[in-house]
């Protein structure tokens, strides 16, 4: 599909690369917030929006669960994107001018080992892609950024060095979302997420869960956040592999909404090849 699809971060960022092996075929639209992303759509300035959701190496990303399920949009879509991170500098700039680089505080503990075989030092900043396109205006040639091979390309930068990071299994996983579910889309392996209350009533959620126990159905992830800072309101985030018409999947269902104050389905979608 042509068209746009936003997301969060500057050109070059890894949401960027999600957008660019995701959907080739539409203009990436930079946001500034999350918020941003979600308003991006419902106003129409683009179809899609690319939102990461948990990351192999940190965990969740902070705010998305609250975010997803009152953003009006529905998941069509999950994406997982390696995290290769690669040392850049100006071009004719070598590794061993390098004394410091600068990128988001996630990726510089990735590269421990490489920069301190190097002795380069690591500076926070607030955006990767941000701290690369601020090096090729700056034109500073003792300093690097760590960042995606994307970025190097957008802003004029030379790779000193490729897939720097200590572990080989850094993945981060997307979720695709548009105005529109696509419930009617099947495909040999679905997976479905919502999120839910449970009723005040002893071992609710035990109860709620028993359901896809004894229906066979594989939840891959169940979490828990505050809902409006209230230490007494739990919210509940779930995946679980197959499609709410499967019939085990709707046994399921249907038990979890007997022990449930709220149960929201927030989309129905193929399974990436990459989930193994």
């Amino acid at each position: 599909m042509s068209g746009r699809i936003a997301f969060q971060g500057e050109l070059g960022a890894y949401s960027h690369q999600a957008c660019r092996d995701a959907r080739p075929d539409m203009e990436a639209l930079p946001c500034h917030t999350f918020e941003d992303v979600i308003s991006a759509v419902n106003t129409g300035a683009a179809e899609l929006a690319m939102l990461p959701v948990e990351n192999t190496t940190y965990g969740r990303v902070a705010d998305i669960h609250r975010l997803l399920p009152e953003s009006g949009l529905h998941i069509v879509d999950e994406a997982f994107v390696r995290v290769h991170i690669s040392l850049m500098a100006l071009p004719g700039v070598a590794i061993e001018d390098i004394k410091k680089v600068r990128a988001h505080l996630v990726l510089i503990p990735q590269c421990a080992s490489f920069l301190s075989e190097y002795g380069i030092k690591g500076e926070a900043a607030a955006d990767s892609a941000g701290a690369a396109e601020e090096l090729a205006q700056a034109g500073i040639r003792d300093e690097g950024v760590l960042a995606s091979d994307l970025a190097a390309d957008i802003y004029g930068l030379n790779i000193l060095a490729r897939h720097i990071e200590d572990h080989a299994h850094n993945t981060t996983r997307f979720l695709i979302m548009s105005p529109k579910p696509e419930h009617d889309r099947r495909d040999e392996r679905m997976m479905t997420t919502f999120v839910f209350r449970v009723r005040n009533i002893p071992a609710a959620l035990y109860k709620a869960m028993g359901g896809f126990a004894t229906n066979g159905v594989n939840m891959t992830k169940l979490e828990s956040y505050m809902v409006d800072g209230s230490f007494t309101a739990t919210q509940f985030y779930a995946d679980i592999q197959g499609h709410p018409d499967d019939p085990h999947v709707a046994r399921a269902l249907e038990e979890l909404d007997y022990f449930t104050s709220y149960l929201k389905i927030l989309g129905t979608y193929p399974a990436d090849p990459a989930r193994g």
